[in-house]
C-alpha cells in the first residue's frame, strides 16, 4: 500500500514509526517546524493504547511504579480478583528478567532521580500541548479541572501519605479534601468515600482518539502522509539509516522517529539496541449511557483505577496484566472494572448492553521512564517510547524534545534521565 503522498525524500523528510499519541504529537511538532512527515503504522492512527486510556493529562504523575517494599504488596494484589495486578503464570519465565530490573529500579536510592525525571517531563504537559492543540484546532478536547484521588478510609489515605509528601517535595501542589467538600465537588461519589487529595494542575482529554485524529489531519493538511504498513527494520550505511524497510517496500527519509509503543523493542533490536521494554496490558469499560457525569477524573486510591467522563460516555480504566503482546485478552479484567466502578459510583446502571470493553498495550520500562533521544548506534534514528501509564501526558513534552533534536536545537528538557544507554550492562536497572 502506498502512502498518500510521494515517499521520495527531499531534505527535511522525517519518517515517524507509530501513529499513537506520541507519534502523532512528534509528527505535528515536526510539521510545524517545517519538516515533511510520513507516519507509518499498520493500524489506523490512534487506535492502539492511545484509543483506550483514561484521558488524564497528569502533570502531577511523578511516582514510579516500582517502590521500596513493592514485593510485599504483590501477593495481596495477585490474590484479589478485583486487584490492580494480574499475571499469566505461563508468561513468568519470559518476563522474569524484566521483573528483576523492575524491583531493582524501586530501591530507595533510585527513587529521587526517577521522581525528578517524571516531574520534569510530565509537569510540562499542558504547556507543551497548547501550540499543538491550537494548530490542530483541538483545544475543545482538553480541559483543566484537576484530578481527585479518593479513599474510603483514613487508613488507606495514610498508607499513601509518603507518596503525597514526595509529590509535594518535587513541586506538585495538592490539597486534602474533606467529606463535605468532596460531596460538593463530585455528588455522584459513593457515600463511603470520605477522603480525597486534589491536584489542581492536572487536566484531561475527553476523546484521546479524536485528539490523535486532529493531529494527523493537520499533518496531512500540511503536506504529510500516512503509510499503512508494518515497519520491519532499517537500511543502514555509514552509521546512518537511509530507509525504513516495511512490508510495503522501503521508505526513504532523512531522519526516523521510533514511537511504536510496546512494539518498539522489536525494531531497536534490528539496530543493536536491546532495551527491556515490556507491555503492561490495560483494560477499560466504557458506559455509553452512564446516567452519571463527573466534573473531573477520579482515581480510586485503593483499587488503582481511574474514571473519566468522556464524549463517548463514562470510561473506567486501569489495572495491570502481565501477559505479553500475543496472549488473548482476559475480559474478566474489564468486567471487574465495571464492578469496581459501581462501588465508586452507585448511580451507574446495572445493565450491560451499553458497555464496551477494550484491552491495550502500555509500553513500560523497569524504571517507569520513557526512552527519549538518539539511538545508540545510528545517528539519525530517534527514540520516543516507553511512557507506560502516562503516554498521553508525556506525548507533547516528548514531541518538543524530538523536534529540537532533529532541528539541531538544544531541547529544554534535560534528556539524560531518558537516555537509551541507561540499560546497558552495569547500569543500576
Amino acid at each position: 500500500m502506498k502512502p498518500d503522498s510521494s515517499p521520495d525524500a527531499p531534505a527535511g523528510h522525517v519518517a515517524v514509526i507509530g501513529a499513537g499519541i506520541v507519534g502523532a504529537a512528534c509528527a505535528l511538532a515536526l510539521t510545524l517546524a517545517g519538516r515533511r512527515v510520513t507516519l507509518v503504522d499498520p493500524e489506523p492512527p490512534g487506535r492502539g493504547a492511545s484509543f483506550g486510556n483514561a484521558g488524564g493529562l497528569s502533570a502531577g504523575s511523578v511516582l514510579p511504579l516500582s517502590q521500596p517494599g513493592i514485593l510485599r504488596e504483590v501477593p495481596r494484589w495477585l490474590a484479589d480478583p478485583l486487584g490492580p495486578l494480574s499475571l499469566r503464570w505461563r508468561y513468568l519465565p519470559f518476563i522474569a528478567p524484566w521483573l528483576v530490573r523492575f524491583v531493582r529500579a524501586g530501591s530507595a536510592r533510585n527513587i529521587p532521580a526517577q521522581v525528578r525525571a517524571l516531574r520534569q517531563l510530565n509537569g510540562r504537559t499542558l504547556d507543551d500541548y497548547r501550540p499543538l492543540l491550537r494548530a490542530a484546532g483541538a483545544e475543545g478536547l482538553v480541559h483543566h479541572q484537576g484530578h481527585l484521588t479518593v479513599y474510603r478510609s483514613r487508613d488507606a489515605l495514610e498508607r499513601d501519605r509518603a507518596g503525597w509528601l514526595l509529590r509535594r517535595a518535587h513541586g506538585v501542589e495538592w490539597h486534602e479534601i474533606g467529606e463535605s467538600e468532596l460531596r460538593q465537588m463530585e455528588p455522584a461519589l459513593a457515600r463511603d468515600y470520605r477522603h480525597a487529595m486534589f491536584i489542581p494542575e492536572n487536566g484531561h482529554c475527553t476523546d484521546p482518539a479524536a485528539l490523535v485524529d486532529a493531529f494527523v489531519a493537520k499533518v496531512r493538511g500540511d503536506g504529510g502522509a500516512v503509510l499503512r504498513a508494518r515497519a520491519l527494520g532499517f537500511e543502514l550505511a555509514d552509521g546512518r539509516a537511509s530507509a525504513l524497510v516495511t512490508n510495503a517496500g522501503p521508505l526513504v527519509a532523512d531522519d526516523f522517529v521510533l514511537a511504536a509503543g510496546a512494539w518498539s523493542a522489536r525494531l531497536t533490536r534490528t539496530i543493536g539496541d536491546a532495551l527491556p521494554l515490556e507491555t503492561e496490558r490495560g483494560y477499560h469499560a466504557t458506559l455509553a449511557n452512564p446516567g452519571v457525569e463527573l466534573a473531573r477524573p477520579l482515581l480510586d486510591g485503593e483499587a488503582k483505577f481511574a474514571v473519566t467522563s468522556m464524549r463517548c460516555g463514562l470510561r473506567l480504566a486501569g489495572t495491570v496484566e502481565l501477559a505479553g503482546l500475543e496472549a488473548a485478552p482476559d475480559w474478566r479484567r474489564a468486567r471487574r472494572l465495571l464492578e469496581l466502578g459501581r462501588r465508586l459510583l452507585p448511580g451507574l446502571p446495572e445493565r450491560e448492553q451499553d458497555v464496551s470493553y477494550w484491552m491495550g498495550h502500555r509500553p513500560s520500562l523497569p524504571d517507569s521512564l520513557p526512552v527519549i533521544g538518539r539511538a545508540g548506534r545510528v545517528g539519525n534514528i530517534f527514540y520516543a517510547f516507553g511512557h507506560g501509564h502516562t503516554g498521553l501526558t508525556g506525548a507533547a513534552p516528548t514531541a518538543m524534545a524530538i523536534r529540537d533534536l532533529i532541528c539541531g536545537r538544544e531541547p529544554e528538557l534535560d534528556l539524560a534521565p531518558y537516555r537509551p544507554g541507561r540499560f546497558r550492562q552495569g547500569m543500576q536497572t
